[in-house]
């Protein structure tokens, strides 16, 4: 295909996988470009900013640009830009010390940076300076959760003056509504904003200013992370406040659900595991199950059921539900083990119950990407109990290991997790609807009468195995999309 046809797609991320990462936002922002550049239908570039986790890994980085400025009040705010080649596209790093060398990513242990809305307002800036810099106009423009969202209110609302972007189209996608961005009044003026935008139509949002609303109301399309995420945050239940403005614009919003790297997530290749299998050779998860109860001091029993969970420690992901949960799930003839890090709270029950039930509950407080892999091949059921989840990867993982997820049924793990019936033999795990401690307790027992009761546990495993959520399908979908939107009339930025 002639490089002048193909679709230019440009992604505004304040992470990306491996480069930074604090959660699923990274491992998205990492895969989708690299499975889109693929097409020779589509060139992919991606703009995030340069923090210091980034700096930490040594990689080579190419100077492109040493001082580029910004028309920010009060003064010429000046940046420099690295480009990092990724696998099959390019990743421009916005480079200002003062605003992106720090420990972390958005908030220190004791809380959020205070000037977050300044950091990520000069980054959606800065990347639109960027492409006019290179040159490089987009014929979409991809942006990533609210701290990418400033970028399409200066389009919309102070525009570049030579109309550059005019014909660009504006893609918003939510990977997590209730994170959305929230500053005094004040900052309009401090970041170059019109202070106009202050009102319930635009960025107001009970007395204070929503980075995350310009994403919803500027962008010609919304996307979120699955089908059914889609339509739960237009429910009060859901729609963290914004439900009105996300029923506003419903026929612009898309759910398309999140893949996962079917090379990187792979038990055949695993390094992490002790013992490699396949769906036609199944002998190695058992010597990862060995493994795993090892890891946590119980016995081999060869019997009773492993359940296993990697997660944040946090009451979205359902662990306040856990918690009320423990003693009756505890009771059953099954060993439970626990790899996460979050809230104190949660944490410190947690430890208590580990300590009430040492020999069948397995908890570590930590970031392990070894141990989960271990925990998601060595499991004979995963459970994830969450509140809400936008999409969720874990279940995915867990079926790509052969694992058995338990869960409930919101969000995307209602879009990836169909019940088991053992009268067809269909289905790859087992759901639950209220969030309650009785429906999930119900739930995993429902499970557990299906444990190596054949031909059940081996259609279970076999159709947890079967099931294809890489990202292939995840990046055609978006590139569908891309197309539909490039069929709409252009905007006009000047």
């Amino acid at each position: 295909m002639n490089p002048e046809n193909r679709i230019r797609v440009v992604f505004l991320t304040p992470e990306m996988a491996p480069l930074a990462k604090t959660g699923g936002l990274a491992d998205v922002t990492g895969a989708l470009p690299r499975y889109l550049a693929r097409n020779p239908e589509v060139e992919v570039a991606v703009i995030m900013p340069l923090h210091r986790e980034v700096r930490k890994k040594n990689l080579p980085l190419k100077p492109v640009f040493e001082q580029l400025t910004v028309d920010w009040p009060g003064q010429e705010k000046a940046f420099s830009v690295r480009e990092f080649q990724a696998d099959g596209f390019r990743v421009y790093l916005i480079d200002n010390n003062r605003l992106f060398d720090r420990d972390y990513l958005y908030s220190r242990p004791e809380g959020d940076y205070p000037d977050n809305g300044e950091r990520f307002a000069f980054f959606s800036l800065a990347a639109l300076k960027t492409l006019q810099a290179l040159s490089l106009k987009p014929d979409i423009i991809h942006a990533h959760d609210w701290q990418s969202a400033p970028a399409f209110a200066y389009l919309r609302h102070r525009p570049a003056a030579d109309g550059f972007f005019d014909g660009t189209r504006l893609l918003f996608t939510i990977h997590n509504l209730a994170y959305q961005g929230l500053f005094p009044p004040d900052l309009l003026g401090r970041v170059g904003l019109p202070g106009h935008l202050f009102n319930p139509e635009d960025l107001e949002f009970y007395g204070q200013v929503n980075f995350l609303k310009a994403g919803l109301l500027y962008s010609d399309a919304i996307s979120t992370v699955s089908p059914t995420y889609s339509r739960e945050i237009q429910t009060a239940e859901f729609g963290c406040g914004l439900e009105g403005v996300l029923r506003k614009r419903s026929e612009r919003l898309f759910g398309i659900l999140n893949g996962i790297d079917y090379q990187d997530w792979n038990p055949e290749t695993d390094p992490a595991l002790p013992a490699h299998y396949s769906p036609g050779n199944l002998a190695g998860k058992s010597v990862c199950r060995l493994e795993l109860l090892r890891h946590f001091n119980f016995s081999p029993d060869p019997v009773r059921p492993v359940v296993g969970m990697v997660s944040r420690l946090a009451g979205q992901k359902g662990f306040d539900l856990l918690v009320r949960s423990l003693d009756q799930l505890l009771k059953k003839e099954l060993y439970l083990v626990i790899l996460g890090t979050g809230e104190i709270e949660i944490q410190n029950l947690l430890v208590e119950a580990w300590r009430k039930y040492p020999d069948r509950l397995g908890l570590k407080i930590a970031f392990d990407d070894r141990l989960a892999r271990l925990i998601y091949a060595g499991s004979d059921f995963f459970l994830i109990p969450s509140r809400y989840e936008p999409c969720g990867l874990t279940q995915m993982y867990s079926l790509r290991y052969g694992t058995v997820p338990v869960v409930r049924s919101t969000g995307g793990l209602k879009d990836t997790v169909f019940e088991f019936n053992p009268a067809t033999l269909e289905g790859n795990g087992f759901l639950f609807q209220e969030y309650q401690t009785g429906p999930l307790v119900e739930a995993v027992s429902r499970a557990l009468t299906f444990y190596r009761r054949e031909p059940f546990w081996s259609r279970l495993v076999e159709n947890g195995l079967g099931s294809n959520f890489s990202w292939e399908k995840s990046a055609e979908d978006y590139l569908n999309l891309y197309r539909q939107m490039l069929s709409w009339p252009a905007a006009r930025f000047s």
